[in-house]
């Protein structure tokens, strides 16, 4: 789930899901949310950083309690889910400057894995650029290769952008 993708608007009900005629527009059958949708599996939370700060209280409830109550509904449904969470900004700075729940930051940040810059990892990016260029060959009926002084280059590149800059450069690569 693309937190930052998803309007303020609509991710209370995306998440936690709706009972008939909770609002205008609603579905005469309710919907379920994601969270309930998750349940005895996983959910992953992209871009959590950019939830908004009113919708956090909510997500700190389920973690909490392992509950989730739809819109409109007054029962609570029991749900056991495993939340991944994952975010490029820095949580621990957006804490200090009060944008984003303290209490939250604690509850998610049970294991944190940090992936560093793949500038800081030159040896991932020649394997990542032979997965890319394998994909856009065949999405695109080409077989274009890497010469050994373009994989030179490629190394040497800051690649601000990380992963998703390097996998863009390579498809343009393969389509021009």
């Amino acid at each position: 789930v693309n937190c930052s993708a998803i309007p303020e608007t609509l991710l209370e009900s995306e998440l936690f899901g709706y009972m008939p005629g909770a609002f205008t527009g609603a579905s005469k059958n309710g919907k379920a949310g994601l969270f309930e949708q998750a349940h005895e599996g996983t959910i992953f939370l992209d871009e959590i950083s950019e939830m908004p700060f009113s919708q956090q209280s909510r997500l700190l409830r389920v973690l909490q309690e392992q509950e989730i109550t739809r819109l409109g509904a007054s029962k609570v449904t029991p749900i056991n889910v495993r939340v991944i969470a994952a975010t490029n900004r820095d949580l621990k700075k957006l804490v200090q400057d009060g944008s984003f729940r303290e209490d939250l930051y604690y509850r998610l940040n049970v294991v944190q894995i940090e992936v560093p810059a793949l500038r800081k990892r030159v040896d991932d990016i020649i394997p990542l650029a032979s997965l890319f260029l394998h994909k856009y060959n065949e999405m695109y009926n080409q077989q274009k290769l890497l010469t050994y002084e373009v994989m030179e280059e490629l190394k040497k590149y800051p690649w601000v952008g990380n992963v998703r800059q390097l996998k863009n450069v390579i498809e343009n690569m393969v389509i021009v």
